[in-house]
């Protein structure tokens, strides 16, 4: 099958059948890099961290192989928090060989868009990658590109997958809005078979919880979060800001005399 980023073979290891994800170079992919997800990943390496800003040849291919990494090391992270993603045994040469998710009967499992389920199956499922999406941020991380094309159904359910694009909640500026995305996508598309899951708002209950310190794996959630409709006092924090400038500026001033005695 190919996809956005990828070409996806199903292949044997030994007596093992297994799923090998090989990458596409960049100018043949579908999905770009957006500088939204990128934010904040780390870069051990500052000579390839220059390389990249300035866009290279060694910078280009050093942004390639971040790019195909974040998703081994979200796949290790994210099975290692009890996340239901295809487990990975191997990256090599911008390949990744992991778990072949299969349906009851032991064929490749369908995508979630490719289904017609019942009322009571869309809430159920869609009750369950609510619970993964939380696990998810428990461990840091939010997929940014969740949808019906990026879950497989396998035996036991669905299965989360497509992670090269997962940002860290903790350091990206977009990452309540991109986590809201994913959650929003969900109700559409479960809201076709069950339409209440529209109603719904775990996003913004969700984020709550995080920020408060208070979410983990296990939270309760309800679904509905009570928004604040009071007017932000715009003029208070206009009047924070100016003292702000005017305690800086006394601050340099009396720096200035310092310099000058």
């Amino acid at each position: 099958m190919s996809g956005k980023e990828a070409m996806v073979y199903v292949v044997r290891c030994g007596e093992d059948i297994r799923c090998a994800k090989v990458y596409k170079e960049a100018n043949k992919r579908g999905f770009r890099q957006a500088a939204n997800y990128t934010e904040g990943r780390k870069m051990k390496s500052s000579r390839r961290a220059r390389a990249m800003e300035k866009g290279t040849r060694y910078g280009r291919k050093a942004q390639e192989d971040a790019w195909q990494s974040a998703e081994v090391d979200a796949l290790y992270r994210l099975a290692a928090a009890g996340v239901r993603v295809p487990q990975p045994y191997h990256f090599h040469a911008g390949v990744l060989l992991m778990e072949l998710v299969t349906d009851s009967t032991g064929e490749a499992a369908p995508r979630l868009n490719d289904l017609v389920l019942t009322a009571e199956q869309a809430r159920e499922y869609h009750r369950m990658l609510i619970t993964e999406v939380v696990r998810m941020l428990c461990a840091g991380l939010v997929h940014g590109d969740l949808s019906e094309y990026n879950v497989l159904v396998g035996s036991a359910g669905p299965v989360i997958i497509d992670l090269p694009q997962a940002i860290n909640a903790a350091g990206n500026n977009h990452a309540f809005s991109m986590l809201e995305r994913d959650i929003n996508n969900l109700a559409t598309y479960f809201g076709r078979f069950a339409p209440e899951i529209l109603s719904t708002d775990y996003a913004m209950e969700i984020w709550s919880l995080y920020e408060s310190g208070k979410l983990h794996p296990e939270s309760e959630l309800t679904g509905h979060f009570q928004r604040s409709e009071k007017p932000a006092d715009v003029d208070g924090v206009m009047r924070e800001i100016d003292a702000a400038i005017r305690e800086a500026e006394e601050e340099r001033q009396r720096y200035i005399q310092r310099l000058e005695q």
